[in-house]
């Protein structure tokens, strides 16, 4: 079963989790990816900034692809984000997502350079002309130091029809503008955490893409919201919102702090891939108090 996009709602795009010898963990992994899937989130993803892309060989990005399409078996849709530094390995990536069954792919821009947009949307289009899936641009420069207008994402999907997605990393006022830029058209999924959930929903977002730290609580606020709820949804938001400020501090503080949280409301053990930021010893007793404060995942 293939899904089609919009691929509306709450996904969850799963961390990187490592041995103690910094090996990927294959039985953290399934349990991650099972905990989101028993939380019946709308969507998987796996490969970007929460997974530590930049760190995993290209054998270890395709061992990802591999878990994730053995673990999630065609219940949700899946997307995988494609990190590459030429138009070359981005192709090969964008193949071998499709042999483990994508719904589709969220192209990274190459991280070697800085370069003009018209660069960035050459560099775009010859990927998405290599595939059929439904790709999706993340758009972080907040992040990533690089990225593109709402004008010029409104060019690059005129060029490129299957370029049908926004995989977002900004305020929501950056959010509501590309909207605004687009007419609409474009489907948008955010990130950053959750920070602003509730109002990038109100800004016109189909969703959005969270690592599993604080994903429960998003979730909730979401399926709230689109019952029409905003009440409930808000005060969701305003429970979890101290948790995902100490966590979205940067992604290498989400990296440190929220998966720690994660780990500790799941019962995983967390070991870091150098370099990486290191928890502090005041680091870890918030980590132990937000963790305590939102409880274990609550499935089934």
């Amino acid at each position: 079963m293939h899904f089609k996009p919009p691929f509306p709602g709450i996904h969850s795009i799963v961390f990187a989790l490592f041995d103690a010898q910094e090996r990927l963990d294959r039985d953290a992994m399934r349990r991650q990816t099972q905990i989101s899937l028993d939380l019946d989130v709308q969507g998987m993803a796996a490969l970007g900034l929460a997974t530590e892309v930049s760190k995993l060989t290209i054998a270890e990005r395709r061992t990802v692809m591999e878990w994730m399409a053995e673990d999630v078996a065609g219940r949700k849709p899946l997307a995988f984000t494609i990190f590459g530094s030429s138009v070359a390995e981005q192709i090969d990536l964008v193949r071998v997502a499709e042999r483990n069954g994508a719904d589709w792919v969220i192209l990274q821009p190459p991280m070697v350079g800085s370069f003009g947009a018209a660069e960035y949307i050459r560099f775009f289009g010859r990927v998405a002309e290599a595939t059929s899936l439904p790709v999706a641009i993340q758009n972080a420069p907040a992040y990533m130091g690089r990225g593109l207008s709402a004008e010029d994402i409104r060019e690059l999907v005129r060029q490129h029809p299957n370029i049908c997605l926004i995989k977002g990393e900004g305020s929501v006022v950056e959010i509501e503008r590309l909207i605004a830029v687009t007419e609409g058209r474009l489907p948008i999924l955010n990130g950053r955490g959750g920070l602003e959930l509730i109002d990038n929903l109100r800004a016109g977002c189909v969703g959005m893409i969270l690592a599993p730290d604080t994903i429960d609580y998003a979730l909730r606020a979401y399926n709230h919201y689109i019952a029409r709820d905003e009440a409930k949804a808000e005060a969701v938001y305003r429970e979890v919102l101290p948790a995902i400020i100490f966590i979205m501090q940067s992604i290498e503080a989400l990296l440190c702090y929220g998966k720690r949280i994660f780990g500790a409301r799941a019962g995983i053990a967390i070991h870091d891939r150098g370099p990486a930021l290191r928890p502090t010893e005041f680091g870890l007793k918030l980590v132990e108090r937000y963790a305590r404060e939102l409880g274990p995942y609550r499935t089934g």
